[in-house]
């Protein structure tokens, strides 16, 4: 075989490991675009999960504020209803 031959056999195999280069790095960006996209969806999902919990929560404390009101009133007035009854006796 002669010497441009040779040459010819590794531009081929260069110009091989050239084209499989791109494709691998083609295919390995193409994982990490999807990951990333995986990983925002998820951090959104997550964000949204929060809000909804902090509503909750929020309306959680507001009803138990509420219910807290109504207690103190129902007790001032069972109180009311002692001393009547302590009265009468």
């Amino acid at each position: 075989m002669s010497f441009y031959g040779w040459q010819e056999i590794i531009g081929v195999i260069g110009v091989f490991v050239l084209i499989i280069a791109v494709i691998t790095m083609s295919i390995w960006q193409l994982g990490a675009t999807v990951r990333a996209k995986a990983v925002l969806r998820r951090e959104q999902e997550y964000r949204a999960l929060v809000e909804k919990t902090v509503q909750v929560q929020e309306d959680s404390q507001r009803k138990l504020a509420e219910l807290s009101g109504q207690l103190t009133e129902v007790h001032q007035r069972m109180r009311k209803i002692e001393q009547i009854l302590q009265q009468v006796e």
